[in-house]
């Protein structure tokens, strides 16, 4: 009677799929799948920090993607086309494998980070088809996600991200680098939201910055590499002071994809719970 109700409680809680049978469980391509056309702008497994960096491959990625292992932290990074480089570029394409092979998630920052907002619907397309198409040969992998610039996005961007297959994320805090925030504000805007302790973060970060970084570089005026770093606040004080500070609030950094909880899991959970009413527990 006991396997009875176990055996009841097993095949109710998977819905009787193809799971109960020992079939392979479905890979990345169903989570872009069932993504398609969702607006994240928070995340939804409780005590997650969704971290992720815009606008590169940019010279600082070895040394981000370096300082999130050290934390056993992970991020996903929105990368451009052509933004600051081209993304075939050899040494660009080079840092998007590194990212992809040490663990972290690649997503779409659209191909010159135009304002998809002001665009229309064959603009839009070839914005993320652009992007798709480069990760695709550079790592091999199909973006789950899409960041629009400047957080711009109307009906008709959701609609061809839902085409496309890809979930439109935004944030819910902003550490202010690419608006001229130094080191030491961007650091203290994290304190003051660890301190108010929301269930989950979601923040906004550049790989490149500060503003006057742009700047400068514009110039091509400035060559010392100690100088720039100096000036790339986010990548080497921000990021190292503000990690174990997470960790201590009793948060798990990690990328964009870990912190929601997948239309499969909501499910289980429904499932899990009629099965537990249908077996008397």
């Amino acid at each position: 009677m006991i396997l009875r109700y176990l055996f009841t409680f097993y095949c109710v809680a998977l819905g009787l799929s193809g799971e109960a049978f020992g079939a392979p469980i479905q890979g990345e391509a169903s989570l872009e799948k069932r993504q398609a056309g969702q607006l994240i702008t928070r995340c939804t497994v409780p005590n997650t920090v969704g971290m992720s960096f815009d606008d590169g491959p940019y010279n600082y990625l070895h040394d981000i993607v370096n300082t999130l292992k050290a934390n056993n932290a992970t991020a996903t990074f929105f990368f451009s086309g052509d933004n600051w480089n081209c993304i075939y570029n050899a040494d660009a394409a080079e840092r998007v494998q590194y990212a992809y092979n040490n663990g972290m998630h690649v997503a779409s920052h659209t191909w010159r980070h135009g304002d998809l907002a002001t665009m229309n619907w064959d603009l839009i397309h070839d914005e993320m088809w652009r992007v798709e198409q480069a990760l695709l040969k550079i790592v091999g992998a199909y973006p789950a996600f899409m960041r629009p610039p400047y957080g711009s996005y109307n009906s008709l961007v959701l609609e061809a991200a839902r085409v496309r297959g890809q979930a439109v994320v935004t944030w819910d805090f902003d550490s202010q680098d690419s608006m001229g925030a130094s080191a030491q504000q961007s650091i203290n805007l994290y304190q003051q939201k660890i301190q108010q302790h929301p269930s989950t973060i979601l923040p906004l970060n550049h790989e490149t910055y500060c503003e006057r970084l742009r700047f400068i570089l514009s110039l091509h005026l400035i060559d010392s590499l100690s100088f720039l770093r100096s000036l790339a606040s986010t990548a080497y004080t921000v990021l190292p002071a503000v990690l174990p500070k997470l960790k201590a609030a009793g948060y798990r950094v990690v990328d964009v994809a870990t912190s929601q909880i997948s239309m499969d899991d909501r499910t289980f959970t429904k499932r899990l719970f009629l099965a537990l009413l249908v077996c008397g527990f």
